[in-house]
């Protein structure tokens, strides 16, 4: 004999639609219908006793129910007890019910009123260092050097590596000691222990750019500590690199390097060690980021060719064109576009202002460092042809370049 009535089991037929159910589907319904209910009992059980309790609650129950993956029961989640009324709808029936809570209306009427929610607003977000809530990244491009940044994420550094950085920046910042940059800076290119200073110094690289951009020694030696970092064979640099792109292509286009007082030339040895920098990246990192070539070779086309630029950045564009791609990119990007720049460079040399005509001199012996590699590449490529070959270059380059 089943624990669980059968008659239920007809009366729920019936409430859905089935009226004539036999005798061995309502058994085989009402054995299925015990071994569910004694299933989630157990499963109840088990939550029962790792909450130490000796009395079994809803939430027992609708646990259970997750965890066999069965859609609980809402409307049982109260932390108030549960009263059951009875009713009795037969001889031997009995109906229970939740009785529902009375609440009397003069009570509900004279409650306190609860406080308005906040009410919705709108205003704009100033991104300059003007409060606690402005981007510090901006706020130090801005010029403000009372920033500072919160590390997203704890790192433990030993003392030993606490103190080797703070040695190594400061050496590399001291102008008046040779001796101590140079071997501060073959220390970071052959030490083979400093792979948890590499974010350190990757993060004080960008600082340094951002907040001395006037300062040539500062961005020269960014640059010599990029350098000895991707010398390094010991140091897994491959994460870092798109952090390590934008300091360097500042160095490398950037508008305004140096004090606006010295030589107009005393930034040009900075970006060729920055285009060296893109030709090294570039030679080791290409084949694991296919978009890294193009997006440089983008960025330096795009300061090449905007008259809008001031000489130095076109000439950092120049270079950068060369370093990123070779004989390729001048072959594709450079040679097409000589004839319409003739008329920026050529202003630039008949000009009255002397520093701006220096500056086209070396935007000129840029171009032509970049033709004669390709002039020479294309004559070193034919046997036997040397001199037809090469007078018929020299005359689709005066094509193209006028």
């Amino acid at each position: 004999m089943s624990v669980w009535n059968p008659e239920n089991i007809k009366d729920v037929a019936e409430s859905i639609g089935i009226a004539t159910l036999t005798d061995d589907a309502t058994r085989a319904l009402t054995s299925d219908v015990e071994y569910r209910l004694s299933q989630v009992l157990e499963e109840a059980l088990k939550f029962m006793r790792h909450g130490k309790r000796t009395t079994m609650t809803t939430q027992d129950i609708s646990q259970a129910l997750r965890a066999l993956d069965v859609e609980p029961l809402y409307g049982y989640e109260s932390t108030r007890p549960l009263r059951f009324g009875e009713a009795s709808i037969g001889p031997g029936q009995p109906l229970y019910y939740v009785e529902d809570e009375e609440v009397d209306l003069e009570k509900l009427i004279n409650a306190p009123l609860p406080k308005n929610p906040t009410t919705a607003e709108s205003r704009n977000q100033e991104l300059a260092a003007k409060g606690s809530n402005a981007n510090p990244n901006l706020a130090a491009m801005s010029g403000n050097d009372n920033v500072t940044v919160k590390p997203l994420v704890k790192h433990v550094l030993s003392k030993e590596l606490q103190q080797y950085f703070e040695k190594v920046c400061s050496a590399l910042l001291d102008e008046s000691n040779n001796e101590y940059r140079v071997a501060a800076l073959a220390s970071i290119g052959s030490d083979p222990g400093l792979h948890q200073l590499v974010p350190y110094f990757v993060q004080f690289i960008a600082e340094k750019v951002t907040h001395s951009i006037k300062n040539i020694f500062v961005l020269t030696q960014m640059m010599e500590l990029t350098h000895s970092m991707l010398n390094n064979k010991s140091l897994f640099i491959d994460p870092y690199i798109a952090s390590l792109i934008p300091p360097i292509l500042t160095c490398l286009v950037g508008r305004n390097l140096g004090s606006p007082s010295s030589d107009p030339l005393s930034s040009y040895p900075l970006r060729q060690t920055a285009a060296s920098l893109f030709k090294l990246i570039t030679k080791r990192y290409s084949k694991s980021s296919q978009m890294l070539k193009p997006r440089l070779a983008r960025t330096c086309l795009k300061h090449f060719l905007d008259p809008t630029k001031p000489l130095c950045s076109q000439y950092g564009g120049i270079i950068g064109l060369q370093a990123v791609g070779g004989v390729e990119v001048v072959r594709a990007l450079v040679v097409p576009n000589l004839k319409e720049y003739e008329s920026v460079i050529r202003d630039a040399l008949e000009g009255m202002d002397e520093g701006k005509r220096r500056e086209g001199e070396m935007v000129v012996q840029a171009l032509m460092q970049a033709l004669a590699e390709l002039e020479g590449e294309s004559v070193g490529a034919v046997n036997g042809l040397v001199n037809g070959h090469a007078s018929e270059m020299k005359g689709a380059l005066e094509e193209k370049i006028g």
